[in-house]
C-alpha cells in the first residue's frame, strides 16, 4: 500500500539511498538539534498490565499465539494490585474475531481505575462508539500500526485491510491521545511494510512513535523464524528520525534479548530515540559516550 505523497516518497528514496551509517549521522544531528542532550531510559514496573480477556484470544495470532496474555492479570483481580506500588495501568486483551480488543464488557470498571491511576489502553480495531466511551478514562491509547495487506493476512488472519487501521487510528486521534506501536519484522521477521506505515504516518500525524521488535517466541507459528536484520531495524528507526524531526520515538519493551538487544540498543541510541525500554548496558554506555543526560522513568513509555 502506498501512502506517501509525492514530497514524502522523493525524500523517502533518498533517504534509502544513503549508506546506513551515513543516514544515522544524519538522524543522530536531527535529533541534538530538536531535543538537544536528553534522553530517558524506562522500567515500567510502576504500570500495572490487565486484561480483560484473560489468557483468552480468539485470533492467536503468528507472532503471539495468545503467549503474552500469560504475564497479564486478569482484569478480575484487579483488587490484588498495591496502590503504593503502582501508578498505572495498561488495560489490554486478546482480540475477537474483527480484531477489537473486548473492553466494553469492563467500561463500568474504568471509572474506578481511572481515579486510581493512569490509564494506557489498547482497543484494536475499536468502534467510534467504543472510542468514545473509554476515551473519557484514560490518557493514551497504545494502537498496533500497519497498512500491508499481506502482514494483516498472514499475521492476524482476519478480515481487514490497511484502510481498516488508517480509519480507526484517524478516529483515535479525533478523541483521545493515541500513539501508534509499529512492530518491525511482524511479518515473520521479513522488514515489508514499515516504511509503508510511516509514510502513512506523514500524512496523518503522531503525537510519539513507538517500535518493537519481532521476537520468534516459542509455541506460535513463527517460533522458528528469525528475527529482523539488526541493520534494518536501525535503518528504520534512523529514517523515522529523519521523517519526524519533532516527534518523540521510543523503542519499546518487545525486543528480542541477548546479543541481539546489547547490538540493538545503542544503534537506536545513535539513530535518535528519546526513550528505550529496559536499554542495555550497552546501549547506556554509547548514550554516555555521546554525552547524553539520562533519566528514569518507571511506567509504561507511552505515558
Amino acid at each position: 500500500m502506498n501512502m506517501a505523497n509525492p514530497r514524502v516518497e522523493s525524500e523517502m528514496k533518498s533517504l534509502g539511498a544513503q549508506p546506513l551509517e551515513s543516514l544515522m549521522k544524519s538522524a543522530w544531528d536531527i535529533r541534538l538539534s530538536s531535543f538537544g542532550s536528553e534522553i530517558s531510559w524506562v522500567n515500567p514496573i510502576r504500570t500495572a498490565v490487565l486484561s480483560v480477556t484473560g489468557t483468552t484470544c480468539v485470533l492467536k495470532c503468528a507472532h503471539c499465539g495468545g503467549r503474552y496474555l500469560r504475564h497479564m492479570l486478569p482484569i478480575e483481580r484487579r483488587g490484588e494490585l498495591d496502590p503504593s506500588q503502582i501508578s498505572s495501568c495498561l488495560v489490554s486483551g486478546g482480540c475477537d474475531s474483527f480484531g477489537r480488543v473486548p473492553v466494553e464488557r469492563y467500561v463500568h470498571v474504568l471509572p474506578e481505575l481511572s481515579s486510581k491511576w493512569r490509564l494506557n489502553m489498547h482497543l484494536g480495531l475499536a468502534s467510534e462508539e467504543m472510542i468514545k466511551n473509554v476515551a473519557p478514562f484514560c490518557q493514551v491509547v497504545s494502537f498496533d500500526f500497519l497498512v500491508d495487506e499481506d502482514t494483516i493476512r498472514d499475521v492476524y488472519g482476519f478480515p481487514a485491510s490497511g484502510e481498516d487501521f488508517l480509519r480507526t487510528y484517524s478516529m483515535l486521534r479525533q478523541h483521545v491521545k493515541v500513539i501508534p506501536h509499529i512492530c518491525i519484522g511482524l511479518h515473520g521477521g521479513q522488514i515489508s511494510g514499515e516504511l509503508d506505515a510511516l509514510c502513512a504516518l506523514t500524512e496523518i500525524g503522531a503525537d510519539a512513535i513507538v517500535f518493537i521488535v519481532f521476537i520468534p517466541t516459542s509455541g506460535t507459528l513463527y517460533e522458528n523464524c528469525m528475527p529482523p536484520p539488526i541493520e534494518g531495524v536501525a535503518r528504520i528507526i534512523a529514517t523515522a528520525r529523519c521523517l519526524f524531526p519533532q516527534t518523540p520515538i521510543y523503542l519499546g519493551c518487545m525486543r528480542p534479548h541477548g546479543r541481539y538487544r546489547h547490538v540493538l540498543d545503542p544503534m537506536s541510541v545513535r539513530a535518535g530515540v528519546n526513550r528505550i525500554v529496559v536499554p542495555s548496558q550497552q546501549g547506556r554506555a554509547e548514550a554516555s559516550r555521546l554525552g547524553l543526560n539520562a533519566s528514569w522513568i518507571e511506567e509504561c513509555c507511552a505515558l
